[in-house]
């Protein structure tokens, strides 16, 4: 669950947009931010630092993110799921699953006829997933995923996009994976464009929350995780280049949803078969 839910900061506004005819060439690596060199030097050195931060913070994550967000998250989610048909039979992959909120609230929705996978880096995130009743988790990366072509419905990845290595690699992945007319969903916490709300929600995320993080749950970890959480929003690459990005990948009927002006909802479609 790498995830906040939506606070309204400006009014509760939604806006919907889809991809235009930009394109991201295929040969090369389309980051989803640059590297953060405070953080580690290099891709590699980035993956072995982020997951160091999620496997020793997984133990506060559920906490830190449930009163961040008010209690609004686990909510928001299951809305978003049930607007895009998540039903009974649903063959549904989380990728990026962390504590498994989405893949719960999944299950829930899906029931037995239904499949749910959840797939993280983290082993620390998977074993808090697996206590909150997560059936299926799987060690793996958004790039090399651990399942078999055309295996599932609807892919879902809740604010964990940014810390994926390549979007175009990834989002070839998450093609793979789905049956032909099966649907990607990608939630996102995205930069405010207004200057008030973007100082504000910058001050919220970078310093309020990461001390509040510090002071009650004592992990230092914790704490540099959760400003490290505001940094790569900070330096995402625009929706522009993600909806560009899916397209490159070979995935039709691109959009993006906005909710408060910061919470974007990503979604986009395989082809069905003879299409």
């Amino acid at each position: 669950m790498r995830s906040f839910a939506p606070v309204n900061f400006s009014g509760n506004t939604m806006m919907s947009e889809q991809s235009g005819s930009t394109s991201v060439p295929s040969a090369s690596r389309v980051a989803p931010h640059p590297l953060l060199k405070s953080y580690y030097a290099d891709e590699p050195a980035r993956k072995r630092r982020v997951n160091e931060m999620f496997d020793s913070s997984a133990p506060h994550y559920d906490w830190i993110t449930g009163a961040m967000s008010f209690g609004t998250g686990r909510w928001y989610r299951g809305d978003v799921l049930r607007r895009n048909g998540v039903m009974a039979g649903t063959h549904l992959l989380d990728v990026g699953s962390g504590t498994g909120v989405i893949a719960a609230l999944a299950q829930n929705l899906v029931g037995p006829t239904g499949v749910v996978v959840a797939v993280d880096p983290s082993e620390g995130m998977l074993a808090e997933a697996r206590k909150a009743g997560v059936r299926d988790t799987r060690l793996g990366r958004g790039e090399a995923l651990p399942v078999e072509d055309g295996e599932f419905d609807i892919v879902t990845m809740g604010y964990a996009l940014r810390h994926v290595e390549d979007l175009v690699v990834t989002f070839r992945e998450y093609l793979r994976a789905l049956k032909p007319g099966g649907r990607v969903l990608l939630l996102e916490i995205t930069r405010p464009e207004g200057r008030v709300q973007y100082g504000l929600v910058k001050f919220y995320l970078k310093h309020i929350v990461p001390v509040v993080t510090r002071i009650v749950r004592r992990s230092a970890e914790a704490e540099k995780l959760m400003r490290y959480y505001w940094d790569t929003i900070e330096a995402c690459v625009p929706p522009a280049e993600i909806l560009a990005a899916l397209e490159t990948a070979g995935f039709t009927d691109v959009k993006r949803h906005v909710l408060n002006g910061m919470f974007s909802e990503y979604t986009a479609t395989r082809k069905g078969a003879g299409a």
